[in-house]
């Protein structure tokens, strides 16, 4: 990942801690933890790479895990730090650092993982797969991870309503028909590789990984942004009972290939 990237979330720290809050991007928030009750162990130590301000590991801490979160971005360290804090949390550690080398971990260290935003940013495929190994290397034989990936279909979908003027430039839409690079910075978001699912789960079978399941964490309501906002203000209750919904469905055959954020589910295979 370039200096592009670590600036880039250097600059939106705010952002990314109340992201998972709003209504729309809270989908990916409940759908993820629906996979790790599902998927992970009872107790045990995680890794959270990418882990930006503390999210998951604020939650899974509660939840009585062990964690270790690791994140490019000094700036998100920084408030990840201060959120533990705040909310009198104990974790296991707090560092900055690559995903794409995590030489400060032993083998086989960890019981399960996250990795939910490296690989939204590896432009390069070998530097995708340099992170998949170090992954599987810090994690225990058939121990379980999430692994993220932004999805090119569901952002041709989502964007429909998010950036409607783009589609009259054919030739740039019909990137997001499989996987789709940008790199260096960008006008919006930031350097960028949107893996097709394909893709994504060929690269994880590649570095070692078994493929349990995987799941369109915004679900039935991918690129309804607008929508699902207007339902939270106005209808609270409807709002609730979309969100457990979505978080029920988010690995069903029909929702989970054209969301915006693809979550799968592996685990390590022994060497």
């Amino acid at each position: 990942m370039s200096e592009v990237v670590r600036n880039y979330y250097d600059g939106c720290v705010e952002r990314e801690w109340e992201r998972l809050s709003r209504p729309y991007r809270r989908f990916e928030f409940v759908s993820t933890l629906r996979l790790i009750d599902e998927h992970f162990p009872a107790r045990g130590r995680i890794l959270d790479v990418g882990g930006g301000p503390g999210r998951y590991t604020i939650e899974l801490a509660r939840r009585g895990f062990r964690m270790t979160l690791v994140d490019l971005s000094p700036g998100n360290v920084a408030r990840a730090r201060e959120e533990i804090a705040r909310v009198e949390q104990t974790v296991d550690a707090v560092m900055e650092g690559d995903a794409r080398d995590l030489s400060s971990i032993p083998d086989r260290a960890f019981d399960a993982a996250l990795l939910l935003g490296p690989m939204y940013h590896i432009v390069a495929e070998e530097d995708r797969a340099r992170a998949l190994r170090e992954l599987r290397r810090v994690l225990k034989p058939g121990a379980p991870a999430v692994v993220g990936f932004i999805n090119p279909l569901g952002i041709l979908r989502s964007g429909l309503t998010e950036f409607p003027d783009d589609y009259a430039d054919e030739p740039h839409i019909r990137k997001l028909l499989t996987t789709c690079i940008q790199a260096g910075a960008q006008e919006a978001f930031t350097e960028a590789a949107f893996l097709s699912p394909s893709q994504a789960i060929a690269e994880l079978r590649a570095a070692g990984f078994a493929v349990e399941t995987y799941a369109g964490a915004e679900g039935f309501a991918a690129g309804m942004l607008d929508e699902v906002e207007k339902i939270s203000a106005e209808n609270p209750k409807a709002y609730e009972i979309i969100l457990r919904l979505v978080a029920e469905t988010c690995d069903h055959p029909a929702y989970r290939d054209s969301t915006e954020h693809l979550h799968v589910v592996v685990r390590a295979l022994p060497d």
